[in-house]
């Protein structure tokens, strides 16, 4: 048996701020009725804050290695970028998660949304541990294939071995907080990563530099501190769910195989697993092929990438506030709430995309500088900032869009518009800028920019027909 639920509070009954902080300290609100651009603003600020400490993971391990040299950061960036297949499993297994929790949650079922949520947990931590098991082993060889240097391969594979060997708690970060946001329990998301890079921020400088009698451990340091903190924040999200923190209590009752939410589970995520595989495969492409051009060109876009992703998950926490309320205002059959969220957090993305982009454009060399002493790295980290800052506004609207379509349970178009925007458009471009037409790592550049606008553009036009508001799931 479950615990009774806490009762759900309106998000009109106080002014906004009360509420705020009522919702960061756990209440539970009704997102499905009342003011609409409270109810985003209230989903969004825990979802921003989340998204903001998944980013800082990196940029943080890279700030701390960027002072061990450019062979130690190009280590990092080409492990990020293979950890991005990981990271496009848990994605889209995160995306069905929550697609299917905040559906059932419209609809008043909560038992049934603990039992999908206990079954995207069982599927992701078998997953986790067949993935990651053997790269514990061939960390060093993945890293070689990447194209990075002797020096790097032999500095970094065993931060590699290591990072990449821990899939399986990466995986179930991603999912259990996807639990809560489709739950609208977006503070517990939040706190479970404050907690974890709190850690991971303390870690980092003992483990790579060493202190008394811990040893310095240089760039592996970086990985066995985030490994910790990640493995924290998983600890937490445990108890959390096992002990009804939040609106959904997953009690040993909920653990039983339940074969039409699993079925149910495996057929959204296989389309949204391909949809960010698609997506995060091409940035493994990418990366490599800035690799080509020497280490500095590697560890030059390795920096101009964190920190787009340091100001992209902020907005991609925006972002994520539409697919819980697209799922539950389509599980409380009022479609046109869901369609009214979407439009309005694609105007406040677009807005705070369109300011980061301009700083980018404006002041790219002192946004680089704390991540490199090498002027010829910083150089191409800016130029790849300027280059990317063109683009933000199409970021944001496309995000939103795909994230209102994931939201809605249709998984299958986002894969095409991913498949076409990333593989057959962005792709080709980039080799033809950056290898034919001589652009040097500038041309791949060029090809993010190009790709992630295709994608806005497909997105909204599959958008405006509006099939999405009459999906099943």
């Amino acid at each position: 048996m479950h615990a009774p639920s806490p009762p759900l509070g309106n998000v009109d009954d106080r002014g906004f701020w009360p509420t705020l902080m009522a919702v960061l300290g756990g209440a539970s609100l009704d997102y499905t009725r009342g003011s609409l651009s409270r109810s985003v603003w209230l989903l969004a600020v825990p979802m921003v804050l989340e998204m903001a400490m998944e980013s800082t993971f990196a940029v943080v391990d890279l700030w701390f290695v960027g002072q061990l040299g450019k062979a130690a950061v190009a280590t990092v960036g080409l492990t990020e970028s293979m950890m991005a297949i990981v990271y496009a499993i848990g994605l889209g297994l995160a995306m069905s998660t929550t697609a299917m929790v905040a559906r059932r949650v419209g609809e008043g079922d909560l038992g049934g949304a603990a039992r999908a949520g206990a079954q995207a947990i069982t599927l992701v931590a078998l997953l986790g541990v067949c993935l990651g098991a053997p790269c514990v082993f061939f960390g060093g060889d993945l890293l070689g294939l990447m194209g990075a240097s002797p020096a790097a391969v032999e500095q970094g594979s065993t931060y590699t071995s290591l990072v990449l060997g821990s899939h399986i708690v990466v995986l179930l970060l991603f999912v259990q907080n996807a639990i809560f946001r489709g739950a609208g329990d977006a503070m517990l998301a939040m706190k479970s990563l404050w907690f974890a890079n709190l850690l991971n921020c303390l870690l980092d400088p003992l483990f790579i530099f060493g202190w008394g009698p811990v040893p310095a451990m240089g760039v592996t340091g970086a990985g066995v501190a985030t490994l910790c903190g990640r493995g924290f924040g998983v600890l937490y999200q445990i108890m959390a769910l096992r002990r009804g923190r939040g609106r959904l209590d997953l009690s040993r009752a909920v653990w039983k195989l339940d074969v039409g939410a699993m079925a149910t589970l495996v057929r959204l995520s296989a389309f949204g697993i391909g949809q960010f595989l698609i997506a995060t495969a091409s940035w493994v492409v990418l990366n490599a092929f800035a690799a080509r051009f020497g280490d500095a060109s590697a560890a030059g876009y390795t920096v101009g990438v964190r920190i787009l992703v340091f100001t992209y998950l902020p907005a991609w926490g925006l972002s994520n506030a539409v697919g819980t309320l697209v799922g539950q205002n389509l599980g409380a059959k009022d479609p046109a709430r869901a369609e009214r969220a979407t439009w309005q957090v694609m105007r406040y993305n677009v807005a705070f995309m369109s300011a980061v982009g301009l700083l980018m454009l404006l002041i790219p060399e002192f946004l680089v500088a704390p991540f490199s002493d090498e002027t010829e790295v910083r150089a191409i980290a800016a130029q790849c900032l300027r280059v990317f800052s063109i683009g933000y506004p199409m970021f944001a609207l496309g995000m939103v869009l795909v994230q209102a379509l994931n939201g809605a349970g249709d998984t299958v178009t986002p894969t095409w518009i991913n498949l076409i925007a990333y593989w057959l458009v962005e792709i080709p471009v980039a080799w033809t800028l950056a290898v034919d037409l001589s652009w040097g790592a500038s041309g791949v550049f060029w090809s993010v920019v190009i790709g992630e606008s295709l994608m806005a553009v497909l997105a909204l036009a599959i958008f405006l027909r509006g099939k999405w508001k009459t999906r099943a799931l």
